[in-house]
């Protein structure tokens, strides 16, 4: 897997279009969350965008009432939708909660407006399954957690195997973790390269980890096989939804249903 894909013109390394957005002006950041989300889709690209000179991050969800994440840890919303300010990014979490608002107008609404703003959207993990339910996706190189990936074609998207992909106003990432990367990516954007390598140094991100099991392809069979079992039933939930929705879409995927089955 890549560690990125950008699309030309996206990248402040070697694009000076992009830096004019290395302003001071104040950039005002929102995240999504909900109940049974996994919280470091929204933790970890806080830890990296809360850094960020002259930001503000907004806390935002269907209610300010506290739930709790798919691990149990408590979430305290800050902001409904309809407080929520005008956003320079929106920042889309992913988990296993993101299945109970694939047909929640309130969210996908909010999610539609802001890419349509033509401010950024920036989703996490399975959060590009909520962007692809609100239509966002359509022709859009991206990318999301390894189980689901091949659901992307159902919501119009181009998938793409890279940690995190850049495409116009929509920057999305493979899973959880991955989120980290791309936030960094997202600081390098939006304030400019050295800024996010301050912020990396801040939080000591130089990641070794003690196996190497954190994709398929370098995963045991058995290790596979466990999460599946775990898992599985969720998977065959977004599968279904991918294909309805791809019938609503009138997207047409080569394998249709023996596609799904494979992601």
């Amino acid at each position: 897997m890549n560690n990125e894909k950008i699309i030309p013109g996206n990248d402040p390394e070697t694009k000076t279009e992009v830096n004019k957005t290395e302003t001071k002006n104040q950039l005002n950041i929102g995240f999504l969350t909900f109940p049974r989300q996994d919280q470091i889709d929204f933790t970890g690209p806080f830890e990296v965008l809360s850094r960020m000179p002259d930001s503000i991050m907004h806390i935002i969800s269907k209610s300010t009432a506290p739930f709790r994440d798919v691990k149990g840890l408590i979430i305290t919303p800050e902001l409904s939708i309809a407080e929520a300010p005008e956003l320079d990014m929106l920042v889309v979490s992913g988990g296993l909660g993101q299945q109970d608002l694939m047909h929640d107008e309130e969210i996908l609404g909010f999610i539609r407006r802001q890419f349509e703003s033509g401010k950024f959207v920036f989703s996490i993990c399975t959060g590009a399954l909520l962007c692809g339910a609100a239509g966002i996706l359509r022709g859009k190189q991206a990318t999301t957690h390894w189980a689901s990936w091949k659901l992307l074609e159902f919501y119009g998207a181009i998938p793409v195997k890279s940690r995190f992909v850049i495409d116009g106003n929509y920057i999305s990432t493979a899973g959880i973790t991955a989120g980290i990367d791309g936030a960094l990516k997202v600081a390098a954007i939006l304030r400019g390269v050295e800024a996010a390598k301050e912020i990396q140094l801040d939080i000591e991100y130089a990641p070794d980890p003690p196996f190497h099991s954190g994709t398929p392809d370098t995963a045991s069979w058995k290790t596979v096989a466990a999460f599946f079992e775990q898992y599985g039933g969720n998977k065959e939930s977004r599968e279904k939804e991918a294909l309805e929705f791809a019938k609503k879409f009138r997207i047409s995927v080569a394998g249709g249903a023996e596609t799904a089955k494979e992601s």
